[in-house]
């Protein structure tokens, strides 16, 4: 129950207009203050958004998917009350509705189907022109996911930085072949992406640990590897992906391995970014045993400890951005750096001018605290001066 099939476009080629988005983004500034207020923000997102539209989509997808069960459930109701009475079924069926409820999450988190035909074709990097190598590796828990690495050419291969993407929460990797193409254009870095299981050509069905997993699987191919600098892995998460960078950056095995991370357009966690989306306040105040996907990460990321830059889209409607704003403020990071750039959507900030300015001088910067060259402060904001241009700096 996170984000929304909003992500669904997986990348489209619609280009940033921040001129034309000027107006546009001051009125959403003004339903979006900095000040992170989730109980005023569902309030202002309520008015916005109709109730009724989530709930539809609710019912559509559950006589589609569970058509089965719910014919057999309610023949089965019939019968219990036939034979034992009203109380007995009353009690079936509130345990039926629940566990419907705790199940049918994920067909409202995940959607490898979405663009159509997204588990079927999968567009190649060499369609880009992209050198790479297409491979699958196998999880803790036996699933197969495939990994797509993008290569600079040699020498730059062994040096540059290697960046783990992760993507979000729709469609494939090939849906971020043009992204990632301006990234290793822009940023002469190496790239993996991993398709998360259940999606593209990768087996299984998507969750919470099986993500997990993946990336797990994803970090130990790098690891393996003897062309690339080990010093010098970057993961990078967007949307859902995100908090999938957040959980494992969080863990010491790993932290002690990773350069730095990257996070763009990601929720400080599924229950509150639900209560946002549905216009419920209440779904943030369910138990948390009431989620079957939490992905927390406001309670992961004051223990990281690598330097992370936060890039946020201040025109996203889908995660609001006084979240990345608040990540940022609770990261534990030694060295963070946030990047707001207006006209930047849900998933196309990646096309706003400065995107990869501030990429590139946030991975330098990182370089010079490593080795001590320079003194750094360890939390700023990019500011609007070339090279950032696009991004605007908020009193933190």
């Amino acid at each position: 129950m996170g984000t929304s099939q909003s992500d669904c476009s997986a990348e489209n080629e619609t280009r940033c207009d921040t001129d034309s988005n000027t107006n546009s983004n001051s009125d959403r500034q003004r339903l979006l203050p900095d000040s992170v207020d989730y109980d005023d923000l569902t309030s202002q997102l309520t008015m916005k958004r109709s109730n009724l539209f989530p709930i539809l989509v609710i019912l559509k997808q559950a006589a589609m998917k569970f058509w089965a069960f719910c014919t057999t459930s309610v023949l089965l109701l019939v019968l219990v009350y036939w034979f034992y009475g009203g109380f007995l079924s009353f009690l079936l069926l509130i345990a039926a509705f629940l566990g419907f409820a705790y199940n049918i999450q994920d067909s409202l988190l995940y959607y490898p189907n979405q663009p159509a035909h997204s588990r079927v074709y999968v567009e190649p990097p060499t369609a880009f022109g992209l050198p790479a190598e297409n491979t699958f590796v196998k999880t803790k828990d036996n699933v197969h996911i495939n990994l797509v690495f993008i290569k600079q050419p040699p020498p730059l291969l062994g040096s540059a930085p290697t960046v783990l993407f992760l993507h979000g929460n729709a469609g494939n990797v090939g849906h971020r072949m043009p992204n990632m193409y301006a990234l290793y254009s822009h940023c002469k870095v190496n790239i993996l992406l991993v398709e998360y299981r259940g999606y593209g050509k990768s087996e299984g069905s998507p969750s919470e640990n099986g993500l997990y997993k993946d990336f797990e699987a994803s970090m130990q191919f790098l690891f393996l590897r003897k062309d690339i600098d080990q010093r010098r892995l970057v993961v990078f998460g967007r949307s859902l992906g995100g908090a999938v960078a957040t959980r494992l950056a969080s863990v010491p095995l790993y932290a002690q391995r990773i350069s730095c991370v990257i996070l763009e357009n990601t929720f400080v966690s599924l229950p509150a970014i639900a209560a946002c989306v549905f216009g419920l306040k209440a779904l943030g105040q369910l138990p948390r045993w009431c989620y079957k996907n939490k992905f927390e990460s406001k309670k992961r990321i004051p223990s990281l400890t690598v330097p992370t830059l936060f890039l946020s889209g201040m025109a996203d409607t889908l995660i609001p951005p006084p979240m990345m704003q608040h990540l940022f403020q609770m990261s534990g990071a030694p060295l963070k750096r946030i990047a707001k750039l207006p006209g930047g959507t849900h998933n196309e900030t990646w096309q706003c001018t400065g995107y990869y300015d501030a990429i590139n001088t946030f991975l330098q910067e990182v370089e010079q605290w490593k080795s001590g060259m320079t003194k750094t402060e360890p939390m700023a904001a990019y500011s609007m001066n070339a090279p950032f241009e696009d991004a605007r700096v908020y009193s933190l």
